[in-house]
């Protein structure tokens, strides 16, 4: 479980510098409030025949809800470190544990959430149990397919998830 303040239950997140170095620790609301830089991480989970599964926020999400984003996403609580983090998204999100390896990282600024984010893989024909209160759908596509989408209609998507599959399309 994340750290969050024991009398408020906010969560805690670390603020850094442009370069990644925590400065220190605020609640959730005051680093989204200020637009601190700060930390989060997504994860790719992709089945044997390399299909990408991507999943649609609920309504009651904080930031771009009803968007399509990758498998799981989440902040990096205070003093946590990304892989920990991914580790604890996945299972949070997707009930699925498994191995992730470390894909690529986009430094923080206004077009994705003034988040440091790690992106991680994990491979997997594990079926999800998708936690309701985040995911409204899931569906697993060709990354193809899905950079086809987001190009055609990038509203759809969350601004992290864009920055990623460009990255990722580049890259290939």
């Amino acid at each position: 479980m994340s750290e969050c303040d024991r009398q408020t239950g906010e969560e805690w997140f670390d603020i850094v510098d442009p370069q990644d170095n925590v400065l220190r620790s605020a609640p959730r609301s005051v680093v989204h409030g200020g637009k601190h830089l700060h930390r989060a991480t997504h994860i790719w989970v992709f089945n044997s025949t390399g299909q990408l599964l991507i999943h649609k926020r609920t309504a009651e999400k904080e930031e771009e809800p009803l968007r399509w984003t990758s498998s799981a996403a989440g902040h990096v609580s205070a003093g946590e470190d990304y892989e920990p983090a991914a580790q604890r998204e996945l299972h949070e999100e997707l009930a699925l544990d498994g191995t992730l390896f470390r894909m690529h990282k986009i430094f923080a600024g206004p077009d994705v959430g003034y988040e440091h984010t790690v992106l991680f893989g994990c491979r997997t024909d594990a079926k999800p149990t998708p936690d309701p209160r985040e995911i409204l759908e899931y569906r697993f596509m060709d990354p193809a397919e899905v950079a086809r989408w987001v190009e055609e209609s990038p509203s759809d998507f969350t601004h992290p998830f864009r920055a990623l599959i460009r990255w990722y399309q580049q890259s290939q």
